[in-house]
């Protein structure tokens, strides 16, 4: 049996995950802030719902004690994430963002990421085959972002792509350290979710498609990488 957790999970794409990973057989982990969202999401997809707030400590830890209760964790998803919004839901860019605005980004995408990961790693550890997914972004490439033209390189935001950028570093440096486990980043693609106001020109499904790979890769798969659904993507 292969447990998953997924973070931010009860909607968009960790939703998405964990039906597609459920079909493929794993155990679910629905991680949700929100308990009553988390429990509606799990009980639509016949998964388990942990309560878990990727910002809070004490949320972090209740989880992984919860879930080592239960048998373990075999693969994370650190799917959660923020963008700085402003008046009408526009994204904050660089005129306007604020050293709180950046602050309240990197809590969620980056030191969330780590704190949930630092409090499983014990659990991963026992694994014969633990894997962690980091969902990154095509914002996150430096060789994307300073290309004209390229996919991404017109988005005037500035917090959600260096955080992000952050999240490919940590992947790299995690992996480096940890070469028993499989540690990668993957950029879903301009998905139609609530982060973007389901503004993205693709769906979840499609979105979904490479986090749920990278989910099943094998113990002698690619770690500290990055990807597409394509294939291999530039930092």
């Amino acid at each position: 049996m292969t447990r998953t957790l997924i973070t931010g999970a009860n909607k968009g794409l960790g939703y998405e995950t964990a039906r597609r990973l459920i079909v493929a057989g794993h155990t679910v982990y629905i991680g949700s802030r929100d308990p009553e969202r988390g429990r509606r999401a799990a009980e639509r997809l016949g998964a388990r719902m942990v309560q878990l707030d990727v910002t809070d400590d004490a949320s972090v830890t209740a989880a992984a004690k919860a879930i080592e209760a239960e048998g373990g964790l075999d693969v994370l998803v650190n799917n959660a994430g923020i963008e700085a919004r402003g008046e009408g839901n526009t994204v904050v860019g660089a005129a306007d963002l604020t050293a709180e605005l950046m602050r309240t980004v990197f809590e969620t995408n980056v030191f969330g990421l780590v704190r949930v990961t630092h409090a499983f790693l014990p659990l991963l550890q026992q694994s014969p085959a633990p894997v962690v997914v980091n969902v990154s972004s095509g914002l996150a490439s430096m060789t994307r972002m300073s290309t004209t033209g390229s996919p991404g390189s017109a988005y005037p935001g500035v917090a959600y792509p260096a955080s992000k950028s952050a999240v490919n570093m940590v992947t790299i440096q995690y992996a480096k350290a940890l070469p028993n486990m499989r540690i990668n980043a993957v950029e879903p693609g301009f998905t139609a979710t609530d982060l973007n106001g389901n503004t993205g020109t693709q769906t979840v499904e499609q979105g979904a498609e490479i986090i749920v790979r990278m989910a099943q890769v094998s113990p002698d798969g690619p770690t500290g990488a990055y990807f597409d659904a394509e294939g291999p993507i530039g930092w």
